[in-house]
Order: C-alpha cells, then sequence, then structure tokens
C-alpha cells in the first residue's frame, strides 16, 4: 500500500468536494478486509463489506436504525415506507415505496426497479443476474418465492410458508440503478467502476486492493443522513498491525479492530478507543457430515469445557465479552441452558475418556481459519490459543488458513464440497442480529448447501419444528419464548465450539468527532465530520 499516494489522493479529494456546503473534512478509514468489497450493490467481505459499501451508497427497503449507542438496533421505514403481511395469507407482504426518491444517477426509484433488482439475485435467466451479486444476495432471502409490482409504487412479495422474519430478511438486499446498469453497457464490471444507489454516499474513486472514495450525495431523500464530511476514503488494511501503524503515522484517521496489546499505547497517543456490545459472536462451526468427530456430543461438550475464555478475553486485552452460550449473557433469546460454559479440563477429559480418546490416542482434526476478515477479530493468535486449550482435553487441531473471502466461498459450499480440503470445521464469526441470519440459516435441514448456509449439514427435526414455529409466530413477545428454546437447544447440545464476542473496538484520531457507535455490525458514517 503506497500511503503517500493515499494521503496525496485524499488531499486532491478535499478539494474536490469543498464546494459541498457543511462539509467537513476527508476521513480515512482502514478496514480489515483485504480488497475493496463489491460496490454492484449486494457486497462481498461479510458485514465489513455491507458496513462501508452496503448501507453507505444503497438502501434497503428496509433499514437498520444506526443512531442510537444505548439500545439495540431494530428495522425502520427504508426505501419502503410501509410493509405489512396479509392477515389472510401470510405469505404475502406488501411494500408502500417512498416516493421522490432518486438513484445517484438522477433516474427514479419506483416498484419495476424493486423487481429488476429481485431478478438480478434471484432469475438466472434475466439479463442483468449477476453471479457474484446472487452468492451473496440470494441466500438472505431464502423465503422468496415469487414478487409482483403492484402499481408505480407497490410491491407484493410473496414467500413459500408463512415467515415472520422476512422484514429482516429484505433488510439484507441493496437496490441498484437499472438505468445505470444500462448506461454502462449492461455490464456489472463497468457498473463496479461507476456505481449507482440511492444511499447517502456516492462512489467517485474505485482503485481495486487500494481505495475506494466517496462524497456525500446531496439529493438524498433523508436531510437527517446527508453526510457532514467532504469524503470518505476506504483502505484495505487486512494486518492489524499494518492498521496500527497506519494510524500512528496519519495515513489512516480511524481503523477497524486495532491490534489488542497496541490500545494502551493508542490512548496514550491520544487516539479515542470506541467499543459497544453488539449482536456478534466468534465460534467454529463444526462438520456433521458422516465421519466427523463432532457428532459426537461428548466431544463438542469437551471443546467447549476445555476453552479458557477469560484466558481469550486477557490476550485481546479485555475487548470482549465470554461466550455463556452462541448469543452473549443477557440477551434477551438467551433462555437458560442446562449445560454451563466454564473451562473445566477435568471435565473435558472425562468425557474425551468416554468417547474414546485419551493421551496417547488423540483426536486429530483440521480447521479452517482466516488471517484477517470481517468480524474474525484477530484470528491468528485467537486460534493458536483456543488449539492449546483443545490440546489438554486430547484434541490435537491442524489448521488451514486461507483468504477471508475465500473462506466465506467455502462456507457457502459446504462441509462436503471438495473445497472444505477434508476441515471437520472452520472458524467464523456470525453476525447474530436477526432471528433467521443469527439462528435459523446455520441449521435449518432445507438449508443445506447449495440452498442455503447450513455449511456443517445439521439436520434435527425437533430444531427445524422449532424453526417453523418461529416463522408462524407473528406475536413478538411468542416469538421470543420460541427462540430462546431455540437457543437452549444450541448450549445443550454444543451445537458449535462458542468462544466469545466482539465489542467492536475502533481506534481513530481525536479530529474524528460526531460517531455514534451503534448496537450493530452496521454503522451510520453520516453524522462524523472531522475537527479542524
Amino acid at each position: 500500500m503506497d500511503f503517500r499516494k493515499l494521503a496525496i489522493a485524499a488531499a486532491a479529494g478535499m478539494l474536490f468536494a469543498a464546494g459541498h456546503a457543511g462539509a467537513q473534512g476527508t476521513l480515512r478509514i482502514g478496514m480489515t478486509a483485504s480488497d475493496i468489497p463489491l460496490t454492484t450493490g449486494q457486497t462481498d467481505q461479510g458485514g465489513e463489506g455491507m458496513r462501508f459499501l452496503g448501507y453507505t451508497v444503497y438502501d434497503a427497503l428496509i433499514n437498520w436504525d444506526l443512531s442510537s449507542a444505548d439500545k439495540a438496533s431494530d428495522l425502520v421505514p427504508g426505501l419502503a415506507t410501509e410493509w405489512k403481511v396479509d392477515a389472510a395469507d401470510r405469505t404475502k407482504w406488501t411494500f408502500k415505496l417512498r416516493p421522490g426518491v432518486k438513484f445517484h444517477d438522477g433516474s427514479a426509484f419506483d416498484s419495476a426497479a424493486v423487481i429488476w433488482n429481485l431478478e438480478k439475485l434471484l432469475n438466472q435467466q434475466a439479463p442483468q443476474f449477476d453471479p457474484r451479486q446472487s452468492a451473496q444476495g440470494r441466500s438472505r432471502i431464502p423465503a422468496v418465492a415469487s414478487y409482483r409490482a403492484v402499481d408505480p409504487m407497490t410491491v407484493e412479495i410473496a414467500t413459500k410458508t408463512p415467515d415472520a422474519t422476512f422484514p429482516y430478511q429484505i433488510a439484507w438486499i441493496m437496490m441498484s440503478s437499472p438505468a445505470q446498469w444500462e448506461k454502462v453497457g449492461r455490464n456489472w464490471d463497468s457498473f463496479a467502476k461507476t456505481p449507482s444507489g440511492t444511499g447517502p454516499w456516492k462512489i467517485v474513486n474505485f482503485v481495486p486492493r487500494e481505495r475506494v472514495e466517496m462524497v456525500p450525495y446531496p439529493g438524498y431523500w433523508d436531510a437527517r443522513r446527508v453526510p457532514k464530511l467532504e469524503r470518505l476514503v476506504l483502505v484495505p488494511l487486512p494486518e492489524a498491525s499494518a492498521r496500527t501503524a497506519a494510524l500512528r503515522s496519519g495515513q489512516v484517521d480511524w481503523i477497524e479492530a486495532p491490534a489488542p496489546d497496541a490500545i494502551a499505547s493508542l490512548k496514550q497517543a491520544g487516539m479515542q478507543i470506541v467499543t459497544n456490545a453488539y449482536p456478534h459472536n466468534w465460534t467454529w462451526h463444526l462438520s456433521r457430515v458422516e465421519g466427523s468427530p463432532w457428532n459426537d456430543i461428548r466431544v463438542r461438550k469437551a471443546a467447549n469445557l476445555a476453552v479458557d475464555r477469560d484466558g481469550i478475553k486477557e490476550l485481546l486485552g479485555g475487548l470482549a465479552i465470554p461466550a455463556k452460550g452462541f448469543f452473549p449473557p443477557g440477551h434477551q433469546w438467551f433462555g437458560n441452558p442446562a449445560f454451563k460454559l466454564r473451562h473445566d479440563v477435568a471435565e473435558a477429559r472425562k468425557l474425551m475418556t468416554e468417547a474414546g480418546y485419551g493421551p496417547n490416542k488423540p483426536l486429530e482434526t483440521k480447521i479452517l481459519i482466516a488471517p484477517s476478515g470481517s468480524g474474525q477479530m484477530q484470528p491468528l493468535p485467537m486460534n493458536e490459543f483456543v488449539q492449546q486449550n483443545l490440546a489438554e482435553a486430547w484434541i490435537k487441531i491442524t489448521f488451514e488458513v486461507v483468504d477471508w473471502n475465500t473462506l466465506i466461498n467455502i462456507w457457502r459450499a459446504g462441509a462436503k464440497h471438495e473445497s472444505s480440503r477434508g476441515a471437520t470445521g472452520m472458524n467464523y464469526t456470525y453476525f447474530i442480529q436477526d432471528p433467521f441470519t443469527g439462528l435459523i440459516r446455520h441449521l435449518q435441514t432445507s438449508l443445506q448447501p447449495p440452498a442455503g448456509t447450513n455449511w456443517g449439514y445439521y439436520s434435527d427435526k425437533d430444531m427445524d419444528a422449532l424453526f417453523d414455529k418461529v416463522r408462524n409466530t407473528f406475536d413478538a413477545a411468542e416469538q421470543t419464548k420460541v427462540l430462546q428454546k431455540i437457543h437452549e437447544k444450541y448450549v445443550d447440545e454444543a451445537l458449535f465450539l462458542m468462544v466469545t464476542h466482539d465489542v467492536n473496538p475502533r481506534a481513530m484520531s481525536p479530529k474524528v468527532k460526531g460517531f455514534v457507535q451503534a448496537q450493530n455490525w452496521f454503522q451510520d458514517f453520516s453524522p462524523v465530520y472531522m475537527a479542524k
């Protein structure tokens, strides 16, 4: 990375945007991603991709409220002003669209644009179908059966079965401009260089693996979210030490996931360290295909008992919440699991002995990990720590290290696919912000690849019945009770290796002002400005 060039580009950006009334400064952010996420609408690079190039340049029909640091985020109207399910037929959802919205290219947003965007993900025969975006978005909306434009400002989407989680699913689907795609020759590679959404930020410069630059879109439909900055520059910096060095030297103003051992010195240098609880966990997703050692509940429980979660927290400089389950302690869906996660090597060894293992006959298996990535925290030292913990319980782990985006592709392909390279688990951190994304998609039988992201091919009729009950429970309080039962089953059967929860640390220059860190994977950069 040539940071001198980046600084020159940023300076040029300040001049470019100097005429924008009220705008103040250029903000340069060091991401954990190794490349610029897809800019075409449905981003790659996991939750970080959506954070920086989804909810910045684009909107969904339903957005997330990112305005508060003090409460968990909830859904709010986006490009749809309202939505409702048909009381007589709960497979039919009607969306009333927001009038007067324009894409960055000046074309109008309407029901035809919504249908066009669903087709780009779901209809392989559509001219605008994009395999890359489909790979990111299709699995987010498995409930969709059909869709139609009722009138220019009304869309009906039908689900395969009644599904009370559907609003959370549709909040993942970003709306790209059909007119811009036509203008650039019906080519998504060309669109990626000059993309057009309806979001508060507009991309003006895109250099793969180096940077992307955005300026405020003054015509944004929500005046409260028109950005205060003159320019936002994103730089891929996958190594924590490189991100930290870039912040120290003034080459960037803000970094995601600073190196834990650098926190104290960054504070001494006057940097801001911003943290908040958010819906995230750090797990190993376990294969349940035939022959996997994780099919034995005694082995799964032993692994969970072998992990020193307080030690992980210490390794991370205190920037973690030790796992008590798949969801963090105190979460409304936590329930009351009978199996208590704790560090108990003696009990772990007892279970391993019962399963037929011992010091002279350890369980030997391979786990896939990535060196960086969205939500992966500090994956190399953390995985090495867990590896040492498990060895004390006669579980001998070898790692295969792959790029984060490669790991995502392996996750989508499933544990039976050759891309999993014989591994019986992968270190994959999860977005646990809603019922479908947080719980259902991981373990429902019908969502085994290629239909979904049940990577491990888990299948249990009782769990499937609980998932069906969630979808058919439209009362929020009653739905919470079902979700608690699901989470209890996750923990009591040790369905994942559950290690910790992130607090989403960011380090930033004291010049960065106005940022409100939402309890969400996504963030709103519109209130941010740079002090002079």
